[in-house]
């Protein structure tokens, strides 16, 4: 049975939380992997309650106001949760950080929130913060989970354990009585471009926002989700997090990303939100396992998705009955079942959003029973705008928008989004706030996009990032990297262009992959990739030709240049949400940019 606590009953996050207390004391609200004892344990919305009551009081002890940043940079756990919401109980705003983000980008942001506390995993991520020397001077308090001991650094930087800040520490938990529309988070943009900044999102962004994305479908307190993807990232914050509390769902905190796999069989998860990447390497292995296995194998698996897909549509009511969908079963157990009980077996659907996955891999999932729904947000909105729906389920579609959210076209087909997920604005920044929300209340997403008789959302292209070529012909060359990176090849691709006779790529090719491709082209595996042998290029270059073929003629990659370091958060060519930095990439690899363009095609 469905228990869902709506917006007008929670009022803002700190009354959703002690609804949800109120109706389900008992019940399991999170479970976690205790390496102490080697297995799963859960902790009951009465005992969250608790651990909130005695943060609040340790929080008091600071002096701290209503309407004071407090920012977090801990890894998905219960303590997460817990600091937010004794945060957002005493009316403080909290600023979510990512753990592998750069110092100097972290720095940024809680010197320009003026954050007065910090709460991190361990002594250890704090001194990697100190490496910029500076950026921290409002902070009067920097709290470690991990216990340390008392150092002469300590004292200068305020920095203490939890253990020892908390000590006596204890009291019911306080509900806040702030407005809806009062400032709840100041959440940074992952910024691809410059700086990023700070979205201001109030409680009715975000709650509204995750009521509404409950709605997709029946979540119930049976449903039980997977957490992995970073509560710092809004996707995971609002439909990992708020939108399981509006459901009474169970939260598993999966370990880390290289034990996804053993979590996922280990928590049997009926719901995952992700991004692409995870997909993609689930795809990647998949690719891998077949290339390695005899012809039976991959025509067995080949047929599954033909067929697959051929029973999805006809339940979706877009064909009719062909005989070899009797086959539809018996492969069905043979080829997705595997994949299924991979991936826990119990998926009910999975949740893919933050970037665009490619939706020929979207179908394949959805072919071997994996209902994957695509969507699409960001930041600024809280952050879901659309999502396919498990009844009807088109992958080349981000889905029809939310009930409570309103989206139209505007000038140069961009999608413009409206409703009461929409932020705010950005924190100490007018000139951007005006920019990307207009007097209307429209959100300009700067995404360009089609909307379908049944109102389908198709994303088309990104104003800025069109590339014009020479000829005058524009390329969106985001649909063109999501394309090549389908070959498992590639890892990381950059197409670039602009202004130029033709496209060129990037290529950061895939460790695993390479040294059976370099043999093939006898070339040395334990040596750079290398696109100056001519052979090599040319088998590159008929693969990414082959992943393009869908492309018009323009759209044609015509130079290359493999590079086997891979771009990174840590050297500043990868925002925390893995999203490529194209300018910055560029200008380190201004001298490969101009050799690709200084000699002819071959």
């Amino acid at each position: 049975m469905r228990d869902v606590i709506r917006p007008d009953e929670a009022g803002n996050l700190s009354g959703l939380f002690h609804e949800r207390v109120k109706r389900s004391p008992e019940a399991a609200a999170y479970s976690h992997y205790d390496n102490g004892r080697k297995g799963w344990f859960d902790t009951s919305w009465a005992d969250m309650a608790s651990e909130v009551g005695r943060w609040q009081t340790a929080l008091h002890k600071e002096g701290l106001k209503p309407g004071d940043r407090v920012a977090l940079m801990l890894r998905n756990s219960r303590e997460w949760v817990v600091f937010d919401q004794a945060a957002l109980g005493l009316g403080l705003i909290t600023v979510p950080l990512y753990t592998d983000d750069r110092p100097d980008n972290v720095a940024h942001i809680v010197e320009e929130t003026q954050a007065r506390l910090l709460v991190v995993d361990g002594k250890r991520q704090w001194r990697h913060l100190q490496e910029v020397g500076g950026g921290f001077a409002h902070l009067q308090r920097i709290v470690s989970l991990a216990n340390i001991e008392a150092e002469d650094g300590a004292r200068d930087t305020h920095l203490e354990s939890f253990a020892t800040w908390s000590f006596g520490c204890h009291g019911e938990p306080r509900r806040s009585d702030a407005d809806p529309d009062e400032l709840a988070s100041i959440v940074y943009t992952s910024g691809t471009a410059g700086r990023p900044k700070g979205v201001m999102l109030s409680h009715r962004n975000m709650l509204e926002n995750a009521y509404a994305a409950a709605q997709v479908d029946d979540i119930t307190p049976a449903d039980v989700f997977l957490s992995f993807l970073p509560l710092s990232h809004t996707l995971e914050r609002t439909g990992g997090y708020y939108m399981p509390m509006i459901c009474g769902s169970r939260v598993a905190f999966a370990r880390s990303v290289q034990q996804l796999g053993e979590d996922l069989k280990a928590v049997r998860p009926t719901l995952l939100i992700s991004v692409p990447r995870i997909y993609e390497r689930v795809h990647s292995r998949m690719q891998k396992g077949l290339e390695q296995s005899g012809r039976l194998r991959r025509g067995l698996f080949n047929a599954a998705v033909d067929i697959g897909w051929q029973r999805q549509e006809r339940r979706h009511g877009r064909a009719g009955w062909h005989p070899s969908h009797l086959l539809g079963a018996a492969l069905d157990r043979v080829v997705g079942g595997k994949l299924r009980e991979r991936l826990g077996g119990r998926l009910r659907f999975a949740i893919c959003g933050g970037a665009p996955l490619a939706p020929e891999l979207a179908r394949e999932f959805i072919s071997l029973g994996i209902p994957l729904l695509q969507g699409y947000g960001l930041t600024e909105a809280s952050p879901v705008v659309s999502v396919n729906l498990p009844q009807s389920n088109t992958p080349d579609s981000i889905g029809p928008p939310l009930k409570n959210v309103e989206v139209k076209i505007g000038p140069q087909d961009e999608l413009l989004v409206r409703g009461p997920n929409v932020m705010l604005g950005y924190w100490n920044n007018e000139e951007a706030t005006r920019a990307a929300k207009d007097a209307e209340g429209w959100l300009h997403t700067g995404d360009q996009a089609r909307i379908d008789e049944a109102g389908r959302i198709y994303i088309i292209g990104r104003i800025k990032d069109i590339i014009v070529l020479a000829n005058g012909e524009k390329v969106s060359p985001s649909e063109m990297e999501i394309a090549i990176g389908m070959d498992t090849l590639f890892e990381q691709v950059v197409v670039i262009g602009e202004g130029k006779p033709y496209l060129s790529a990037l290529i950061v090719v895939n460790e695993d992959e390479w040294p059976a491709f370099a043999r093939q082209c006898d070339v040395d595996p334990a040596s750079p990739a290398d696109t100056s042998d001519r052979f090599v290029e040319r088998r590159v270059l008929q693969r990414i030709s082959r992943a393009l073929r869908e492309f018009p003629g323009y759209a044609q990659v015509r130079r290359v240049t493999l590079l086997t370091q891979p771009w990174t958060i840590e050297d500043g060519l990868v925002t925390p949400t893995q999203k490529l930095k194209r300018a910055r990439i560029l200008a380190q690899h201004a001298t490969h940019v101009t050799t690709m363009y200084e000699e002819k095609p071959r």
